[in-house]
């Protein structure tokens, strides 16, 4: 039971660490720092988005607040009760209201099952009230067909006779089964047509407005972010470098990194030119991040204090303290 004003979903110095096989004559075998000390909030009916260029972070931080991977440290509660020190018995309760829609529909959902049994499976698992008899369960799955624009009949259809943007729908449906607080999107729609995506975006509008569900979404398409996002987090090599409503981040960016991502957005009128900012050099490798912040070797900003010193994620909003909704948080010496 969630108090009020309590967070549904709150991550504190979330940490996952690889270690890499060993190599001849390497020792000691090298630590991938797949993400390092990742804190946010997640308020009910609230779409938090983590974006970031590839292989920040993004998708292992949403897969390890599921414990669809076991993080190496942290703390992840959900209504308050700590998550990462459940045991097997109680986790799988708590599943129920933990769902996910994945990046890649068709590989998502099984081919040798009907899209009725994979929508009625997850109440099978998790029985509801009024999903105990196969009728029952029947029943719900074309009433949330209905809510995702598919059609009852398509009940009996296996997922290769669906289209892209079907599929999609069809595991949103089964996402929907067990009626969740929480819905990470993992890129739910970077594989499909941009018209189909526009459709699919509209839909986990809609029904984040119909069910006050909460999303934690994962894109790099930041067009896609302003439109469905409440708050951005902004993810570089394993770590957040800036958290801010949609509206002020888009409008006012902090982080260098942010600003040189925001420049990269493709403008949609041809008479205006927008100022790109390129940034020089590759990406460091998580195994090996440099000191201090990590965005110090491609940052145009950078000084020494950026090599020896880590800056601390605070908050520079100039409104009210205490308003999660007008928090602007920074992990800039400079800004």
């Amino acid at each position: 039971m969630s108090l009020p004003g309590m967070p549904l979903l709150e991550v504190r110095g979330l940490t996952k660490h690889y270690v890499a096989p060993r190599r001849w004559f390497a020792r000691p075998r090298p630590v991938v720092q797949a993400v390092d000390d990742v804190s946010f909030t997640l308020r009910h009916g609230e779409t938090l988005a983590l974006v970031g260029e590839s292989g920040c972070g993004k998708t292992t931080t949403a897969k390890s607040v599921l414990r669809l991977i076991e993080p190496t440290a942290g703390s992840v509660k959900l209504d308050g009760e700590e998550l990462l020190t459940l045991d097997a018995a109680r986790m799988r309760e708590r599943r129920r209201d933990l769902q996910i829609i994945f990046q890649d529909p068709y590989a998502s959902l099984s081919p040798r099952l009907t899209a009725g049994a994979i929508v009625t499976e997850p109440m099978r698992n998790f029985p509801l009230d009024g999903t105990q008899s196969a009728q029952q369960r029947n029943y719900r799955a074309a009433w949330l067909f209905a809510k995702v624009g598919l059609r009852p009949e398509a009940l009996k259809r296996y997922p290769h006779e669906f289209s892209g943007g079907q599929r999609q729908r069809l595991g949103i449906a089964r996402a929907l089964a067990l009626q969740p607080k929480l819905i990470v999107c993992d890129e739910p729609v970077s594989a499909l047509d941009v018209s189909v995506q526009a459709q699919v975006i509209n839909l986990l509008t809609d029904l984040q407005a119909e069910f006050g569900i909460a999303y934690l979404f994962v894109a790099h398409d930041l067009a896609v972010v302003r439109h469905i996002s409440h708050r951005v987090a902004v993810m570089y090599l394993g770590h957040v470098v800036e958290v801010a409503d949609r509206d002020t981040l888009f409008a006012a960016p902090r982080h260098p990194y942010t600003e040189i991502l925001l420049s990269a957005v493709p403008v949609p009128d041809p008479r205006r030119h927008a100022k790109r900012i390129l940034l020089s050099g590759d990406p460091p490798s998580p195994a090996n991040p440099p000191s201090g912040c990590r965005f110090h070797t491609r940052c145009p900003l950078a000084q020494a204090i950026c090599r020896e010193q880590k800056p601390a994620l605070t908050d520079r909003a100039a409104g009210p303290a205490g308003d999660a909704g007008r928090e602007h948080l920074v992990a800039c010496h400079f800004r």
